[in-house]
C-alpha cells in the first residue's frame, strides 16, 4: 500500500488499538514472530483486509507453517482449515455449518421473493394471455421456492434455539420466518 510503519501505526491508533511503529517494524522484519489476536484483527482493519489473509497470505506465500514445530503446508489448505471450509477429521465444527446453511437459505428466499415480484409485474404488464399465464406460472414457482426456503429457515432456527444458540438476524423481508413468540423483544418494560 506504500505506507510507512508509522502510517500503519497511526491507522491502528485511529481504530482505538495503538500498535507502536517499532512493533510493526519488528513484525515486518521477522524479529517479532508472535502477535496477540487483537493486533491481527486491528492490523487487518487498518490494512482493509481480512484477518485470515494476514495469517495465511494466499497467493503471496506458497507454503506456510500452520502449527508450531510442524512442517510447511500449502497456504491455501491451511486457510481452508482455519476457516472451517475444509473439515478435519475429529474436529468439532461447532455451529459454522448450520450458519452457512442459514445464509444459503436466506439468499435463496430473498432471490425467490425478488423473482416472484418480477414475475408478478410481468403478469400485470403482459400483452397476451399466453405471456400472462407463463408469468403467473413462474410467479407461483418462485412463491413455492420462497415458501420452501422460509420453512427450512424456520426449522433450522428452531433447532439452533433448542441447542441454546442465537440464530443470525434476518432481513426485514423475512420477518415472517420466526413465529411471534420467537421474535426478539423490541421493547422493555419498566417494573416498579
Amino acid at each position: 500500500m506504500g505506507w510507512s510503519a508509522q502510517d500503519l501505526a497511526d491507522r491502528c491508533e485511529g481504530l482505538g488499538h495503538p500498535i507502536p511503529r517499532n512493533v510493526i517494524a519488528n513484525m515486518e522484519s521477522g524479529r517479532r514472530a508472535g502477535l496477540p489476536l487483537v493486533d491481527v484483527i486491528v492490523l487487518a482493519a487498518a490494512l482493509e483486509t481480512y484477518p485470515a489473509c494476514l495469517i495465511f497470505p494466499v497467493g503471496y506465500v506458497d507454503r506456510t507453517q500452520e502449527l508450531p514445530l510442524q512442517g510447511l503446508v500449502p497456504t491455501w489448505d491451511a486457510l481452508r482449515r482455519f476457516t472451517g471450509e475444509e473439515e478435519v477429521f475429529g474436529h468439532d465444527s461447532g455451529l459454522v455449518p448450520d450458519f452457512e446453511v442459514h445464509t444459503s437459505l436466506v439468499r435463496t428466499a430473498l432471490a425467490a421473493i425478488e423473482e416472484e415480484e418480477r414475475a408478478r409485474f410481468a403478469a400485470k404488464t403482459a400483452t397476451s394471455r399466453a405471456q400472462q399465464e407463463e408469468a403467473e406460472r413462474q410467479r407461483t414457482a418462485y412463491a413455492d421456492q420462497a415458501l420452501s426456503a422460509k420453512y427450512k429457515l424456520r426449522y433450522l432456527r428452531r433447532e439452533l434455539r433448542d441447542d441454546g444458540a442465537i440464530p443470525p438476524d434476518l432481513p426485514p423481508t423475512l420477518h415472517d420466518v420466526d413465529p411471534p413468540e420467537w421474535a426478539p423483544e423490541t421493547t422493555s418494560e419498566v417494573r416498579p
